[in-house]
């Protein structure tokens, strides 16, 4: 038998079905110690699953791995022939191949993986038990009968050295050949039972694959739209990483984590679209020389050769037909301030069951985002009543903390609304800029959605703070008419006011971005 034939050699068997190094078991180790997720399950699958921890390890490694490689079936533990199956199903599936476009290399999105498929792995380990079990009798007759093969080799050893002749136990031969055949039977029983496992473990795979890829996705677009890069996640440690995503999961803005990420990109995209001394809000077509504002049809006539006399000629005269547009001249260069209103009526929801806190504050981390780019130090006021602000400073020459960021964003004040509480105060944060780094022309945004008056007082000193530090305020107006309206008290402060009625729509604030 060959068994016998190998009698007192030691049968290499693998409890991983997927090939690692000793850094890519160190790398488990250190984020299997680190999670407690991950111990968690490990511990609640191993107390009725006996090698479910190594199936855990498999499914982390195939996530990590850059490029993932399975053991031949017969290199594995038989007790372990069943996690093969399960990560060869894994590996085929496209689901699980999406995945580790978020995974590979990046150890805390593969735990997040292995703990994305916590239920289907756990009801794979149930439903295959019969095929485990069997294995696991493979696995032990095995070593019944490579331990009676070794007990006949030690016996015809001895037998030769005492007679110088190899004679034996026959009975000890016969229990060692019904040993190794036993064996043969159990591993081969073990292997059936894995395949006819393998429709089941297919099916469950793919499903477990599916459901990871998509809560990885969300996990990755959550960062992205709070502006958290792949780089930052990739120094901050494990746990402080799984802190972070639980509370951007579940705090108070996370149901508009798209809004978040859509005004960003959009604020992200009007930045590229700037040019050098360009105006605000586009508002026709007009006639001119000004080659940086020409519209499209009038581009195509160069590439005409018969046209292009007839634009040289209209060129010569200004007759060129432009983009006609009117605002202000993007010129701040001292902070950006964004005063967001957090009365109780910022509650309430526009289209889309969107709050009205929930659009100002996209809007308000978008500007966050136009002053780091710019250089510019940003502050976000919140205020409702007056005398009620909260104030959050992020300096153009320090790191922006995203767990700040966070706290800027879920800070709400509640109670009625008062103008004069927050452009008080960037009046007073813009004159401390100017008197510490003689910078001027900053950016105030107002963004509320209430009318209220100011005193006559307050406003001359207002004018003339304003004066003296040359700096724009800019109104942004949700849902309420009347404080946009020609007559109104924001219409006689803003510079440029807006109505934003579709709280759906990012663009309705996107020349603001272009102008800042």
């Amino acid at each position: 038998m060959a068994r016998l034939g190998r009698a007192g050699a030691t049968r290499e068997w693998y409890s991983g079905a997927v090939i690692a190094d000793r850094f890519d078991r160190g790398t488990w180790n250190d984020t299997y110690a680190q999670s407690a997720g991950l111990r968690e399950l490990g511990e609640e699958l191993h107390g009725g699953y006996g090698h479910a921890v190594d199936l855990l390890t498999d499914v982390f490694l195939a996530a990590y791995k850059a490029s993932p490689r399975l053991r031949e079936p017969a290199a594995m533990d038989p007790s372990r022939l069943v996690n093969h199956q399960v990560m060869t199903a894994l590996l085929e599936s496209p689901d699980f191949a999406e995945l580790r476009r978020e995974t590979a290399g990046d150890p805390y999105a593969a735990a997040m993986a292995v703990l994305a498929q916590a239920g289907a792995l756990r009801a794979l380990l149930e439903r295959t038990r019969d095929a485990q079990d069997r294995g696991e009798r493979a696995k032990r007759a095995g070593q019944d009968a490579d331990d009676a093969a070794t007990a006949v080799a030690e016996a015809l050893r001895e037998a030769a050295e005492e007679s110088g002749e190899q004679t034996g136990d026959d009975g000890a031969v016969r229990q060692a050949v019904e040993a190794a055949e036993a064996a043969e039977a159990a591993e081969a029983a073990a292997q059936q039972a894995a395949r006819a496992a393998v429709p089941g473990i297919r099916a469950a795979a793919r499903s477990a694959a599916a459901r990871a890829a998509e809560a990885v996705r969300q996990e990755a677009a959550l960062m992205r739209a709070w502006g958290v890069g792949a780089g930052e996640l990739e120094r901050m440690p494990f746990a402080e990483r799984a802190r972070l995503a639980e509370r951007l999961r579940t705090g108070r803005l996370a149901a508009w984590a798209d809004l978040i990420g859509r005004f960003r990109q959009m604020a992200s995209g009007e930045r590229a679209r700037k040019v050098e001394n360009a105006t605000g809000e586009l508002v026709g077509v007009t006639l001119g020389d000004d080659l940086s504002r020409l519209i499209p049809s009038e581009l195509a006539n160069l590439g005409l050769p018969e046209l292009r006399a007839v634009f040289a000629a209209r060129y010569a005269a200004a007759e060129l037909m432009l983009h006609d547009s009117q605002g202000e001249q993007t010129t701040g260069r001292g902070a950006i301030i964004a005063c967001v209103d957090t009365s109780h009526s910022m509650y309430e929801e526009g289209p889309g069951g969107i709050t009205r806190e929930a659009w100002s504050k996209a809007c308000a981390l978008a500007l966050l985002d136009q002053a780091r780019q710019a250089g510019r130090d940003f502050v976000g006021i919140l205020f409702s009543g007056p005398g009620r602000t909260r104030v959050f400073r992020f300096p153009a020459d320090e790191p922006a903390p995203v767990e700040r960021t966070v706290d800027f964003a879920e800070t709400f004040l509640g109670g009625g609304t008062s103008y004069q509480t927050p452009l008080s105060a960037a009046g007073e944060l813009l004159e401390a800029e100017f008197d510490d780094t003689a910078r001027a022309r900053g950016d105030i945004v107002m963004i509320t959605d209430d009318d209220c008056g100011v005193t006559e007082q307050w406003r001359r000193e207002w004018n003339a703070t304003r004066h003296r530090l040359g700096f724009r305020l800019f109104g942004l107006v949700i849902g309420a008419p009347r404080a946009a309206a020609a007559d109104s008290v924001l219409e006689a402060l803003c510079d440029n006011l807006r109505l934003i009625e579709d709280l759906t729509d990012v663009h309705c604030a996107a020349d603001l971005f272009r102008v800042i």
